[in-house]
């Protein structure tokens, strides 16, 4: 009788020990999900003017470093943000400026899969690129599945675009919302809610304030400007009119063949012939044979997150994705101005 005790409790103890762990894991991967997704890769160093530079935010995938002439194939996925698991700002901003200072280096395959994200990081990333290819370097651009707004407001860096067959592109807009006027329903179950504020407009767009008429116009006046910054570049960079390319930047979205026939890409091809191009290009621009054309290689450089640990164990006990889980339950608000396709 007391050995049977004595296992039961051995049991139920190991119970309580598995509940506690999985407890724990949860706890500590929704944490980790919120808080900035957890540890990030060291990086091996690149060349930046022939000194060795430790870009030491993110990983590079490389396929070959050193010695020989060299396009970078540099990755853009996910939405575009200051950090998340496809994609970090500091990262790219940095593989660009070590790029530019590499005399290995003659150019940029931009290799784009996304639907763009927040004006700020867009911006900076486009600013970046252009700086990068008034160098004498080339920038081109390959859209895979998805190349939307805040992702073709980047592309139009590029001297050349082209994209897969099956992209969807274009969304050139910007959205800022939604605000949420929830002063209905806690009249209706009797809660009051009070903001105390130094001006008329702090607090404008919160939950427990109808926006005003002034409040509407103030804020459409931030999403108009972004609109027309975005509008300009796109005219520049396809060379169009102001008027030719608000017709077509309506916030809808493009085919390949359809963004092809308004002129927003230039090609629709695979990416390997579109990197084929990109040598030929190369040879003409830079005068070099057809066998030191053919001896350029593409580099991958691209992103490589790596979730903490406890939360890689909670997702390989339950496969249960706790990005995924955190995304559906609290969904995806645009806390600022965006250059972002919502689908």
């Amino acid at each position: 009788m007391n050995e049977e005790i004595s296992k039961n409790k051995k049991k139920g103890g190991g119970l309580l020990f598995l509940i506690i762990v999985i407890v724990i894991a949860v706890l500590a991967a929704v944490f980790g999900a919120l808080k900035g997704f957890g540890v990030i890769k060291g990086a091996p160093s690149a060349s930046r003017g022939g000194n060795p530079v430790n870009l030491n935010m993110g990983n590079f995938r490389l396929g070959k470093i050193g010695g020989s002439k060299y396009v970078a194939r540099l990755y853009i996925t996910g939405v575009i943000e200051e950090a998340n698991e496809t994609y970090n700002q500091g990262w790219l901003l940095d593989t660009i400026d070590a790029l530019e200072n590499d005399d290995n280096n003659v150019g940029i395959l931009l290799v784009v899969d996304s639907p763009g994200g927040t004006v700020y990081e867009a911006d900076e990333v486009y600013l970046a690129l252009r700086e990068y290819r008034n160098s004498g370097k080339e920038v081109w651009a390959y859209f895979k599945s998805i190349a939307a707004s805040g992702a073709y407001y980047i592309s139009c860096a590029a001297d050349t675009i082209y994209a897969n067959r099956n992209t969807i592109t274009g969304s050139i807009g910007v959205i800022f919302g939604p605000t949420v006027d929830a002063t209905g329903l806690l009249e209706k179950i009797g809660v009051k809610s009070t903001n105390f504020v130094s001006g008329k407009n702090k607090a404008m767009g919160s939950y427990n304030n109808p926006l005003t008429d002034e409040q509407i116009n103030i804020m459409q006046s931030l999403v108009d400007e972004c609109y027309e910054q975005f509008a300009a570049i796109v005219a520049s960079a396809r060379k169009k009119s102001l008027t030719e390319t608000k017709a077509l930047a309506d916030g809808r979205v493009y085919t390949a063949n359809q963004a092809k026939q308004n002129g927003l890409i230039d090609s629709i091809a695979s990416q390997e012939n579109a990197e084929d191009r990109m040598r030929e290009r190369l040879m003409a621009s830079q005068g070099l044979s057809s066998e030191e054309a053919d001896a350029i290689d593409f580099v991958d450089y691209e992103y490589v997150y790596q979730a903490p640990f406890m939360r890689r164990i909670f997702e390989s006990m339950t496969g249960v994705s706790v990005k995924r889980l955190v995304d559906e339950k609290l969904g995806r608000s645009v806390k600022y101005p965006a250059y972002l396709f919502q689908y």
